[in-house]
């Protein structure tokens, strides 16, 4: 159920989504078993000591009181995943980003969206489609959202910008990536909405990208690929969306393009073939102001029932059965034959005490050494 969090309960949620080793399902699943986030915060210690590491350093809640508060100052918000104005798309992910810092207009973000993304090094004629394309989408009702990146993120941004367009960004709002985008990002602020998991302040990395592009695909009902190479992050966010039970649309290009090869294999796997907004619009019509289509979620996490003994077996079957490549959890499950909740339990300990490591797809592995 929606709500509106308190002053402090905003900072204890950032207080929690900002610990080491707790990530999207490791924050929902200590929220689904404790009940608040003060309650996880005090169990956290005990979670990663009985994982076999040392508890993570939960941050300052004086530090987290002033980032919200600088955040206020920039005209921005933090919004929380239990909060009515979330985006309804992340709030439907398995599990949804705890909280997200957001500048500009808000109110965009209740709005349908489609995701646009493609190649950073993007032809003349692939940055035109692109701006057509958000145009024409925008005009007919729905935000574009991308990722602020060179190429066809700045076009489509730069196409819808009149009607509603949304950034989300790899590092904190507050920081501008690439610099060249200055002016788009000045614009954004001013006329569109840009939003971020990151720390204000926080500098775009490598492996902060991944998190982005799983965004800019579940705000979104779908994601139109105009051009993107073999093994791009484009590509990366047209899988994302295919986990998240959402559309991918691909713009055909010619076999001799480097640039779409990754499109026209998705093309092949099954992509809408995309040259119009008209395309987009026929398969999304019938599902938009529909609820979004949520993923099953995780069995309870708890260890209710069980003695000491029993779950210290099975501690040590599931530390056998994992290894360094990712592993389904439900295969976990299985080959482990013990309860999911159990192992669940087992899991999230072990990721608490840094020791474990989420992928996509509900996979888990050793973290690396």
């Amino acid at each position: 159920m929606s709500r509106t969090l308190s002053e402090l309960e905003r900072v204890r949620w950032l207080q929690l989504a900002r610990t080491p080793n707790v990530g999207p399902v490791t924050f929902a699943q200590l929220l689904a078993r404790f009940g608040s986030v003060e309650a996880a915060l005090s169990e956290v210690p005990r979670l990663a000591r009985w994982g076999g590491g040392a508890p993570p350093k939960v941050p300052d809640e004086t530090a987290m009181r002033r980032e919200i508060e600088a955040l206020a100052r920039r005209g921005g918000r933090m919004i929380a995943a239990c909060e009515s104005d979330f985006p309804k798309g992340l709030a439907a992910l398995d599990a949804p980003p705890p909280m997200i810092s957001v500048l500009g207009h808000t109110v965009l973000l209740q709005r349908e969206m489609i995701a646009m993304v493609g190649a950073r090094n993007a032809s003349a004629l692939g940055r035109k489609l692109a701006q057509t394309l958000a145009r024409d989408l925008s005009e007919a009702g729905l935000v574009v959202v991308s990722g602020m990146a060179r190429g066809i993120d700045t076009a489509a941004h730069e196409g819808a910008l009149a009607k509603g367009t949304v950034a989300v960004v790899a590092g904190g709002v507050d920081s501008i990536y690439p610099p060249e985008n200055k002016p788009l990002y000045e614009k954004l602020i001013a006329e569109g909405a840009i939003v971020s998991e990151m720390a204000l302040g926080e500098a775009p990395q490598a492996r902060h990208f991944p998190r982005r592009n799983r965004l800019v695909s579940g705000m979104a009902r779908g994601v139109v690929v105009v051009e993107a190479a073999e093994g791009s992050g484009s590509l990366i966010t047209a899988r994302l969306a295919l986990e998240q039970n959402r559309e991918v649309f691909a713009v055909p290009g010619s076999p001799l393009d480097p640039r779409a090869k990754g499109t026209n294999r998705l093309l092949r796997d099954g992509a809408v073939l995309t040259e119009t907004a008209e395309d987009v619009l026929i398969v999304l019509r019938p599902i938009l102001g529909v609820g979004f289509d949520e993923p099953p979620r995780d069995t309870p996490v708890g260890v209710a029932n069980l003695s000491e003994a029993e779950i210290d077996h099975i501690r040590a079957v599931v530390e056998e059965a994992l290894g360094p490549a990712p592993l389904a959890i439900d295969e976990l499950i299985r080959v482990c034959g013990a309860p999911a909740q159990v192992i669940l339990a087992v899991l999230l300990e072990l990721e608490l005490a840094g020791k474990l490591t989420r992928h996509p797809g509900n996979a888990v592995s050793w973290a690396a050494a």
